[in-house]
Protein backbone atom coordinates (compact mmCIF):
# COMPACT_ATOMS: atom_id res chain seq x y z
CA UNK A 1 0.00 0.00 0.00
CA UNK A 2 1.24 3.55 -0.88
CA UNK A 3 0.52 6.87 1.08
CA UNK A 4 1.79 10.00 0.83
CA UNK A 5 1.93 12.16 4.36
CA UNK A 6 1.33 15.71 4.59
CA UNK A 7 2.94 17.97 7.32
CA UNK A 8 2.52 21.13 8.75
CA UNK A 9 5.04 21.23 11.54
CA UNK A 10 7.44 18.70 14.05
CA UNK A 11 6.00 15.71 12.05
CA UNK A 12 5.60 13.84 15.38
CA UNK A 13 2.80 11.83 13.78
CA UNK A 14 5.20 11.58 10.19
CA UNK A 15 7.97 10.50 12.24
CA UNK A 16 5.54 7.63 14.41
CA UNK A 17 4.61 6.17 11.03
CA UNK A 18 8.65 5.80 9.48
CA UNK A 19 9.67 4.39 12.61
CA UNK A 20 6.65 2.04 12.68
CA UNK A 21 7.61 1.05 8.74
CA UNK A 22 11.56 0.97 9.46
CA UNK A 23 10.81 -1.47 12.88
CA UNK A 24 8.79 -3.53 10.57
CA UNK A 25 5.40 -2.85 12.25
CA UNK A 26 4.05 -1.52 9.01
CA UNK A 27 3.94 -2.76 6.13
CA UNK A 28 3.33 0.37 3.67
CA UNK A 29 5.60 2.69 1.37
CA UNK A 30 5.85 5.92 2.11
CA UNK A 31 5.69 7.25 -1.60
CA UNK A 32 6.26 10.95 -0.73
CA UNK A 33 6.00 13.41 2.14
CA UNK A 34 4.58 16.88 1.33
CA UNK A 35 3.72 20.49 3.42
CA UNK A 36 2.50 23.64 2.90
CA UNK A 37 5.64 25.19 3.93
CA UNK A 38 9.45 24.55 5.03
CA UNK A 39 9.19 22.64 8.09
CA UNK A 40 10.54 20.41 10.64
CA UNK A 41 8.47 17.63 9.02
CA UNK A 42 10.01 17.79 5.72
CA UNK A 43 13.86 17.60 7.43
CA UNK A 44 12.38 14.39 9.16
CA UNK A 45 11.30 12.83 5.36
CA UNK A 46 14.50 13.68 3.96
CA UNK A 47 16.62 12.11 7.00
CA UNK A 48 14.96 8.73 6.01
CA UNK A 49 15.53 9.65 2.58
CA UNK A 50 11.88 9.98 1.16
CA UNK A 51 10.68 11.92 -1.58
CA UNK A 52 9.25 15.73 -0.34
CA UNK A 53 7.83 17.94 -1.76
CA UNK A 54 6.71 21.77 -0.91
CA UNK A 55 2.90 23.35 -2.23
CA UNK A 56 3.11 26.78 -0.73
CA UNK A 57 -0.60 28.71 -0.81
CA UNK A 58 1.96 32.12 -1.31
CA UNK A 59 3.53 30.73 -4.36
CA UNK A 60 -0.68 31.35 -6.14
CA UNK A 61 -2.84 33.79 -7.03
CA UNK A 62 -5.94 31.74 -5.44
CA UNK A 63 -6.92 29.04 -3.05
CA UNK A 64 -7.99 27.07 -6.06
CA UNK A 65 -4.79 27.54 -7.99
CA UNK A 66 -2.91 26.03 -5.08
CA UNK A 67 -5.59 23.35 -4.72
CA UNK A 68 -5.34 22.06 -8.21
CA UNK A 69 -1.55 22.23 -8.10
CA UNK A 70 -1.57 20.35 -4.74
CA UNK A 71 -4.03 17.49 -6.05
CA UNK A 72 -2.24 17.21 -9.22
CA UNK A 73 1.60 16.44 -7.06
CA UNK A 74 -0.07 14.38 -4.64
CA UNK A 75 -1.77 12.28 -7.48
CA UNK A 76 1.34 11.96 -9.64
CA UNK A 77 2.81 9.64 -6.45
CA UNK A 78 -0.39 7.09 -7.11
CA UNK A 79 -0.91 6.80 -3.52
CA UNK A 80 -3.43 4.39 -2.26
CA UNK A 81 -4.01 7.04 1.09
CA UNK A 82 -3.48 10.16 1.55
CA UNK A 83 -2.38 10.98 5.58
CA UNK A 84 -2.99 14.16 7.22
CA UNK A 85 -0.26 14.17 9.92
CA UNK A 86 -0.60 17.58 11.72
CA UNK A 87 -1.65 19.35 8.07
CA UNK A 88 -2.83 22.33 9.02
CA UNK A 89 -4.77 23.30 5.36
CA UNK A 90 -8.43 23.06 4.82
CA UNK A 91 -8.44 21.74 1.36
CA UNK A 92 -11.33 21.94 -1.02
CA UNK A 93 -14.33 20.04 -1.79
CA UNK A 94 -12.46 19.14 -5.64
CA UNK A 95 -9.62 17.92 -3.85
CA UNK A 96 -11.45 15.45 -1.55
CA UNK A 97 -13.73 14.28 -4.55
CA UNK A 98 -9.80 13.65 -6.38
CA UNK A 99 -9.00 11.46 -3.17
CA UNK A 100 -12.52 10.40 -1.73
CA UNK A 101 -12.53 7.60 1.57
CA UNK A 102 -8.36 7.96 0.70
CA UNK A 103 -7.37 11.30 3.15
CA UNK A 104 -7.24 10.78 6.52
CA UNK A 105 -7.19 12.76 9.55
CA UNK A 106 -6.60 12.91 12.62
CA UNK A 107 -8.75 15.06 15.32
CA UNK A 108 -7.58 16.41 19.09
CA UNK A 109 -11.73 14.94 20.07
CA UNK A 110 -14.26 12.59 20.05
CA UNK A 111 -16.12 13.48 17.00
CA UNK A 112 -18.65 14.26 16.67
CA UNK A 113 -17.94 16.29 19.49
CA UNK A 114 -15.85 19.05 19.41
CA UNK A 115 -14.96 19.83 15.96
CA UNK A 116 -12.79 21.99 14.57
CA UNK A 117 -9.75 23.98 15.28
CA UNK A 118 -9.78 24.00 18.90
CA UNK A 119 -10.99 20.14 19.81
CA UNK A 120 -8.97 20.26 23.11
CA UNK A 121 -9.76 23.41 24.39
CA UNK A 122 -13.56 23.02 24.12
CA UNK A 123 -13.69 20.08 25.42
CA UNK A 124 -11.87 21.68 28.35
CA UNK A 125 -13.85 24.51 28.32
CA UNK A 126 -17.25 22.42 28.32
CA UNK A 127 -16.42 20.25 31.36
CA UNK A 128 -15.71 16.99 30.23
CA UNK A 129 -13.93 14.19 31.90
CA UNK A 130 -13.33 12.20 29.01
CA UNK A 131 -12.05 13.25 25.53
CA UNK A 132 -9.51 11.86 23.05
CA UNK A 133 -8.82 11.53 19.58
CA UNK A 134 -10.57 10.63 16.34
CA UNK A 135 -8.84 9.40 13.23
CA UNK A 136 -11.44 9.56 10.31
CA UNK A 137 -11.44 10.14 6.50
CA UNK A 138 -11.65 13.74 5.26
CA UNK A 139 -15.08 14.94 3.56
CA UNK A 140 -15.90 18.34 2.23
CA UNK A 141 -17.12 19.49 5.86
CA UNK A 142 -15.30 20.31 9.03
CA UNK A 143 -14.42 17.32 11.08
CA UNK A 144 -17.55 15.45 9.56
CA UNK A 145 -15.85 12.48 7.38
CA UNK A 146 -16.73 8.94 8.55
CA UNK A 147 -14.66 7.90 11.91
CA UNK A 148 -12.31 4.77 11.56
CA UNK A 149 -11.00 4.20 14.90
CA UNK A 150 -11.07 6.53 18.41
CA UNK A 151 -9.06 6.56 21.62
CA UNK A 152 -10.34 7.77 24.77
CA UNK A 153 -8.02 10.12 26.92
CA UNK A 154 -9.21 10.95 30.66
CA UNK A 155 -9.17 15.20 31.81
CA UNK A 156 -7.58 15.50 34.98
CA UNK A 157 -8.33 17.92 36.71
CA UNK A 158 -5.13 19.86 37.00
CA UNK A 159 -4.84 19.91 33.33
CA UNK A 160 -4.05 22.86 31.11
CA UNK A 161 -4.75 22.80 27.36
CA UNK A 162 -1.12 22.00 26.54
CA UNK A 163 -1.23 19.44 29.12
CA UNK A 164 -3.94 17.80 28.24
CA UNK A 165 -2.96 17.59 24.19
CA UNK A 166 0.47 16.37 24.63
CA UNK A 167 -1.55 13.29 26.30
CA UNK A 168 -3.86 13.56 23.59
CA UNK A 169 -1.22 13.72 20.84
CA UNK A 170 0.91 10.46 22.64
CA UNK A 171 -2.50 8.08 21.95
CA UNK A 172 -2.76 9.97 18.47
CA UNK A 173 0.45 8.44 17.71
CA UNK A 174 -0.36 5.31 18.02
CA UNK A 175 -3.44 5.34 16.69
CA UNK A 176 -2.70 6.65 13.47
CA UNK A 177 -0.20 4.05 12.65
CA UNK A 178 -2.52 1.33 14.13
CA UNK A 179 -5.28 2.41 11.94
CA UNK A 180 -2.83 2.44 8.70
CA UNK A 181 -1.98 -0.87 9.47
CA UNK A 182 -5.38 -2.27 9.48
CA UNK A 183 -6.13 -0.66 6.25
CA UNK A 184 -3.00 -1.85 4.80
CA UNK A 185 -3.86 -5.50 5.83
CA UNK A 186 -7.55 -5.03 3.91
CA UNK A 187 -5.95 -4.00 1.10
CA UNK A 188 -3.41 -6.91 0.51
CA UNK A 189 -4.20 -9.17 -1.44
CA UNK A 190 -6.09 -12.62 0.06
CA UNK A 191 -4.22 -15.54 -0.78
CA UNK A 192 -6.18 -18.57 -2.00
CA UNK A 193 -6.84 -20.98 0.69
CA UNK A 194 -3.95 -23.77 -0.56
CA UNK A 195 -6.74 -27.19 -1.28
CA UNK A 196 -6.98 -29.80 1.73
CA UNK A 197 -4.58 -32.69 0.28
CA UNK A 198 -6.61 -35.94 0.61
CA UNK A 199 -4.39 -39.07 1.34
Amino acid sequence: MRIVVMVSGSGTNLQSILDAVAAGQLEVEVAAVGADKPCVGIERAERAGIETFLVEPADFETRAEWNRHLEKTVASFSPDFVIFAGFMRIVDADFVQQFENRIINTHPALLPSFPGAHGVRDALDHGVKITGLTVHFVDSGVDTGSILAQAAVPVLPEDTEETLHERIKVEERKLLVQTISELAAESSPRLPKEKPQHR
